[in-house]
């Protein structure tokens, strides 16, 4: 996981991308809807974006495609969007999990070949990608990118010579290959969107007047002004054409009794303002907090939560508690991926271009801070450190997840086991470590009621993974 500054980042988690498709059956030019969807989604992934757009009267193989390294606002401008014309696109921002940090890595992903064209953008990571990698091969496919995305669309492709329609050879495509996808693929006359057996990354649909919108979150299609419609459900395929959408549901191969959300969306990945399979993110986060009030209570004088994702788990703490919630940090909004990276010398205070500390709100008081997880501890010992120097009498730090006592393989980079604090650290070791005076982490229990009793997957916090792990880990490997 290549990333320019690295030792800043290396305490915190991310998801691998965020997708976004659109096709407007007026024949109206839809690049700027997919742009203003995928700032919505930025979280999802700072490292690359890209669209891929394509007019449905015109020639088959004129796919537009404009991607690169960097926010979606830094690789587009108004002279590259007005250059991709056309009334069907594809939008994609990535953060690698699997492949390296690279320009040729950057999706959607473009290809031509016997039947046509295909555009291409994945959530996700996938346990078989090795093998079908090195199948596809030997029977003479060369690759162009180090992502497992590739394997998906050279599946679809070579499935799409023997099949009656590109549906058909989606769907086989599916059968074919294992893990974490939300997938949307654009041939030339249509747009597709088809969520893994799992439902491990999500993915919805959206309808503006007489555009049809797929997404990762539900906060795009607010954004561009879009009616959420549904969810696609674990397992569905669904197309878009010129006569309006058609589920595949007779050929839906999820079985829900081993359907695996990452939990992980809810209490961090997906954006406040989020519903996911009929669950409000935001919601789900307050619970957390509600639940450590009743099951870890402490006696303190204030809440506070670490920006973003804490706030919300520490409002519910508060709630519960009474104890009175404020606002103990300061975020720097304009910290991207991108500045200079710290020297050694520089590493204990990286933290402080992210964060800093209200003083006069933390002085002589006792605090329970929030935050959603502990990876490697570094960052949240430091944060800690800050609060203490900043004169906090005491600081009790809460987490609104499990332990991570295992990596993912599904599309967060959830390092190896031997890189994370909780593997075999007792609590009390833990807390040692971070320098806090108490320490307690949401229990497993609880997780059902953060999404509503939906089937999820905490493989991150138990170690039972929803399908085999691959042989080889390769996430980063590349890199």
């Amino acid at each position: 996981m290549a990333l320019d500054n690295k030792e800043y980042l290396e305490t915190e988690l991310h998801e691998e991308c965020g997708v976004m498709g659109v096709y407007d059956l007026d024949g109206g030019d839809v690049a700027s809807t997919v742009y203003y969807g995928l700032f919505a989604l930025q979280h999802r992934g700072q490292e690359s974006c890209g669209i891929a757009v394509s007019d449905t009267s015109g020639p088959k193989k004129n796919i537009r495609v404009h991607k690169g390294m960097g926010l979606v606002n830094e690789v587009f401008d108004e002279e590259s969007l007005e250059k991709l014309r056309g009334d069907i696109g594809v939008g994609h921002v990535r953060y690698s999990t699997a492949g390296s940090s690279t320009r040729e890595n950057a999706q959607p992903l473009v290809l031509n070949y016997y039947k046509g064209t295909l555009a291409l953008a994945h959530n996700g990571n996938l346990v078989n990608a090795l093998e079908l990698r090195e199948e596809l091969e030997k029977t003479g496919a060369i690759f162009q990118t180090t992502i497992d995305s590739e394997v998906i669309a050279y599946h679809v492709a070579r499935e799409r010579i023997h099949a009656n329609t590109a549906e058909e050879a989606v769907l086989a495509a599916m059968k074919k290959i294992k893990g974490a996808y939300s997938l949307i693929v654009m041939s030339p006359r249509k747009l597709m969107g088809a969520r893994d057996p799992f439902g491990f990354r999500p993915l919805c649909i959206g309808k503006r007047d007489n555009v049809y919108l797929l997404a990762s979150e539900t906060c795009a299609l607010d954004t561009v002004g879009a009616e959420f419609v549904r969810d696609v459900e674990p397992g569905e395929l669904v197309t878009i054409t010129k006569d309006g959408i058609v589920s595949h549901k007779e050929m839906c191969f999820s079985d829900p009794a081993r359907q695996a959300r990452c939990i992980f969306e809810y209490i961090y990945f997906a954006r406040p303002d989020a519903v996911i399979d009929g669950v409000g993110v935001n919601a789900s986060r307050i619970r957390a907090g509600r639940f450590l009030a009743q099951d870890s209570p402490v006696e303190a004088d204030l809440v506070v939560g670490v920006p973003e994702s804490g706030n919300p788990a520490a409002q519910g703490y508060a709630m519960e508690s009474g104890i009175p919630y404020g606002t103990a940090f300061i975020k720097n909004s304009y910290v991207g991926r991108t500045f200079i990276k710290p020297k050694q010398s520089m590493r204990e205070s990286s933290v402080r271009i992210k964060l800093n500390v209200l003083k006069e709100n933390v002085r002589g008081k006792r605090i329970i801070m929030i935050d959603d997880s502990i990876v490697r501890g570094t960052t949240c010992g430091r944060i800690v450190g800050m609060l203490k120097e900043a004169g906090a009498r005491e600081v009790h730090v809460r987490i609104s997840s499990p332990p991570f006592l295992h990596p993912c393989y599904f599309g967060t980079d959830i390092p190896s086991e031997e890189q994370l604090v909780a593997h075999g650290r007792s609590l009390e070791e833990i807390r040692e470590f971070l320098g806090a005076d108490s320490l307690a982490y949401l229990g497993m229990h609880r997780l059902s009621e953060l999404c509503e009793g939906l089937a999820y997957c905490s493989a991150c916090f138990s170690g039972d993974y929803p399908l085999d792990p691959p042989v080889h880990d390769i996430r980063g490997e590349q890199d």
